[in-house]
């Protein structure tokens, strides 16, 4: 089955973006297929889009963009409890691909959308948190996400690059 999804396949402003149609991924164990409402882009991403972090994340054309997502679980990979087809959900993505209308995300980077949040602010909710939060937490004044209800346990995973803290 074909979707929809943000592509470019060359360096440059957003004039390199297209909107494309691609096959729609399969989550594969512990993943997460999500159906996407709202996604949005970081000032990071727009810069890999631009090529200013070639040599530190290099894009592989053709390149989708985005982390940030909200949406609705579409299905589960084998081994994903917690989450069950029609769930809201807010999350990321590390494979620059939530500009899509469907994403396949890992589990852990996921977590159900607050009640009330609309789609547009769900949709930019979690890199622009997790970094605040990063940005926070070494000054000892917020408790760990792990006393949070309904927040993963690592929200970060795999940004070590991006959001550097000690501490």
């Amino acid at each position: 089955m074909l979707m929809k999804a943000v592509r470019f396949e060359e360096y440059g402003g957003v004039d390199v973006l297209k909107v494309a149609d691609v096959s729609t991924p399969e989550p594969g164990p512990g993943q997460v297929l999500v159906h996407v409402k709202a996604a949005g882009i970081n000032p990071g991403e727009a810069k890999i889009r631009d090529g200013l972090l070639h040599s530190r994340w290099p894009a592989t054309f053709p390149s989708g963009q985005g982390s940030d997502l909200a949406g609705l679980v579409a299905k589960t990979g084998p081994g994903v409890t917690g989450f069950s087809a029609g769930d809201e959900v807010i999350g990321y993505t590390d494979n620059r691909a939530s500009q899509a209308e469907y994403v396949v995300v890992e589990a852990q980077n996921l977590t159900a959308k607050p009640a009330g949040l609309p789609w547009e602010v769900a949709g930019a909710l979690f890199v622009a948190g997790a970094t605040a939060y990063a940005a926070v937490r070494p000054a000892g004044s917020v408790p760990s996400p792990s006393s949070w209800p309904g927040w993963p346990a690592r929200p970060w995973s795999g940004w070590p690059a991006r959001c550097t803290t000690t501490g």
